[in-house]
This record gives structure tokens, sequence and C-alpha cells, in this order.
């Protein structure tokens, strides 16, 4: 193991995860991390002691859940370095997606540009969208090829939309880059912070994207509730992506008027028990902090790759300065046998396509398995994920 980890590699955080016992060992974060007691505790409180509906009710109660569900907004918007009237609370990254895919205007412009690491939620919704979609290339570690995207980029696309962090090979964007590109021709710039979001500080204004999305099971949140940061004149030039309650300004049969942003965007009653945890897992990151929460991670992935590499037949993919995810094979052994070996052994890891089919088609694999670390992580982890896979090895000759 690598002798010259951080000290705040060893966060000492496992006895605050409940959904953890002893002797097992949890490595697919990326997938959804564990929920921290204190977030286990404000949805606990918010569905009982503190119920009730937000924006209608005129007596305490509801005035007071409503102060809690907008105090969620403020602190989603402090955590990326947004305006609080920016933020737009959804069902999850993918809804965001969806969001922006269908409302944003194209003006003449008909095409989409992503990249060959895409999640397909950050495919999908383009298609159904009706874009032309053009993928940038990686480089030969996994990175996505800016220098294409630059010579790629043209005045066709309305969008160009990237994940920060690779789902699958931790890969991390250069954001500044992409939104110069964006903004030479006239395209703005969707990212994708599912995976950037619980383990690297986020500053939208200082990247200069138009929006950024991520949901909130990733970043140790309940499931359900995500958002949708956006510049506000961008907000204020989306028509609403769904109709209903809530987000309405005056309702006749002739004709309906809207809200402005954000309320415009959250039709229904919403997620508010979500948003509430969502506010509790922010604070307990980032009273850890990013910036100890991403170099805990970085010192675990150099330690993982290290212990990996040192076992003949196995293949490493990505970068070696990944965020927090290693994705691997063993030689002759499909991802699945091996996952399910490793579970055998206590330890929980992540195989397949991981939503990213285009990916798995570029290294010429049906599927991988996936380690991924989070705050709860320490070096025990991935010393029995090392002796999972040496039984895989014995196993699979």
């Amino acid at each position: 193991m690598n002798a010259e980890v951080p000290v705040n590699a060893a966060l000492a955080v496992r006895e605050q995860f409940p959904a953890i016992p002893a002797g097992w060992h949890y490595l697919d974060s990326a997938a959804t991390a564990q929920k921290p007691q204190a977030v286990i505790d404000a949805v606990v409180q918010a569905y009982g002691r503190d119920y009730a509906t937000v924006h209608r009710g005129v007596y305490e109660r509801s005035a007071s859940m409503t102060q809690s569900f907008e105090a969620a907004r403020a602190a989603t918007a402090a955590l990326i370095g947004g305006a609080e009237q920016e933020i737009v609370f959804t069902r999850g990254a993918t809804e965001a997606i969806n969001l922006v895919a269908q409302s944003h205007p194209r003006e003449s412009r008909n095409r989409v540009l992503l990249s060959t690491l895409e999640h397909h939620s950050n495919i999908v919704p383009w298609q159904l969208a009706g874009y032309q979609v053009d993928a940038v290339p990686l480089t030969a570690d996994g990175q996505v090829d800016l220098d294409a995207a630059e010579r790629m980029a043209s005045e066709e696309h309305a969008i160009i939309a990237l994940a920060h962090v690779s789902n699958v090979l931790g890969s991390i964007l250069d954001t500044k880059r992409a939104a110069s590109i964006a903004q030479h021709v006239g395209a703005a710039l969707l990212l994708d912070g599912c995976q950037a979001s619980p383990r690297l500080p986020v500053d939208v204004a200082a990247i200069g994207c138009d929006y950024y999305v991520f949901s909130g099971h990733k970043l140790y949140g309940p499931t359900g509730i995500g958002a949708l940061w956006g510049k506000a004149d961008r907000l204020a030039a989306l028509p609403p992506y769904q109709g209903g309650g809530a987000m309405i300004d005056r309702v006749t049969f002739e004709q309906t008027t809207f809200l402005p942003p954000p309320a415009r965007f959250e039709a229904g009653t919403p997620h508010i028990v979500g948003a509430v945890g969502l506010h509790a897992a922010i604070d307990w990151t980032r009273g850890i902090g990013l910036d100890a929460l991403h170099a805990h991670e970085s010192a675990l992935v150099a330690d993982c790759r290290e212990a990996l590499r040192s076992i003949p037949g196995i293949t490493l993919y990505g970068p070696e300065d990944s965020a927090g995810i290693v994705s691997f094979n063993v030689e002759g052994v499909h991802a699945h046998d091996t996952a399910t070996i490793l579970d055998d052994e206590g330890v929980a890891v992540r195989a397949g396509h991981h939503c990213a089919q285009p990916l798995m088609d570029h290294l010429g694999v049906p599927a991988t398995a996936r380690a991924s670390f989070a705050a709860h992580s320490d070096v025990s982890d991935i010393e029995a994920l090392v002796r999972g896979l040496h039984k895989v090895k014995r196993i699979f000759g």
C-alpha cells in the first residue's frame, strides 16, 4: 500500500454509516452512496415531527417546512457556487438533462456534442428530443479529447453536454476548457456532475458552464431528489417542461401563465423530505470538506491501482488520477462472475456496462467490474478486494 497516504485519507467516519456492518466492504458508491446517520435522522424527523406541505399552507408548520425546503435550495446552490433562484429541484440528474433537452431553445441549431464516455442519461434524452448526436473521442488514457472537441464543435451545435467525471473511468474533465470551446461556437455547456459533486469542489461561476446537474443519492442523500443549476438568463428562456400545480401564475380555460424560474419547472407537490435530506447530506459533506474527500479518494485510488496492477491478468481502465473510481477486468473472467465471487467475500462492486454501452464498445469489452470509493472507505476495503480477486483467479485458474 502507498506509504505516502495523507492524514485526511483516514476520515474515520465509517461508524456513521449504519448500513455498513463490520466485515462488509461497500465499493459501489458511484452507483449510489450509503447514508450517514445525520441524513437518516433528518429524513425521519422531516417525515415525523416536522412534516407538512410547502408553498401552500398558511399554518405554522407548513410555513416552517417551506422554510426548510427553501433552505435546502440555498444549500444546494452554495455547494456548487450558484444562486438560490438558479436551482431547480428534480428527481435526479436524468430528469434535469431531460428538462434541458426538451426545453432549451435551439435557434435552428439541431446538433449536440457529447463524448464517448457519457452515461446513457446524457445520450438518450438528446436523441428523444430530436437532436443529431456527435461524439467526441477519448485520449489513450480515457480522457475526453478536448482537442478533437475543439475541431468538432460548430455553430450547428446548440449544446455541448459532457460528464464532469466519468462514472466508469473516473476521468476528470477540464471543465474550463470545455466552457471555452462551447462559448467559441455559441453553444451552451451542460455538465453532468453526478460523480463530481460528491468528491470534487465545484464552482459553476468559475467554470463558466450554462447548466450543471447532479443527483442527491450519489451525494450521501436520498433517492428521488436532484438538481438542475442554470444561469438565470438560460432558465428564463426555457418554457415549462411539465404542467401542474405550484408552477402557475394564473389559469383559465383559455390561457395559463407561469411563474418565473425555478418555480416554473417544479410542477406538483415536490419531494419535500428528499430536499431536506439533501440539505443534510450537503451539510455533512461540506463538514468534511470536498478538498479532503478528494484527497482521501485519490489516495485510495492510487493504492487500489497499485495493488491491482500487482495481480497478473488484471486489466485496468482509465487514467491514473481517476476520481474515486477504478474499473478493471480479470483476464478470461466475465465481470459478473468476478462481482459474484467478490460478493461471497463480502465485497460489493458494480459489474456490467454501467449505463455506458458506447464506452464499452470503445474499450472492446461487454462489461467491466468497478470499485468506487467514498468518505467511509479505507485500506481495508482494498485489502478485501485484493483477497477476493485472488480467489477469482484461483477459481478460474
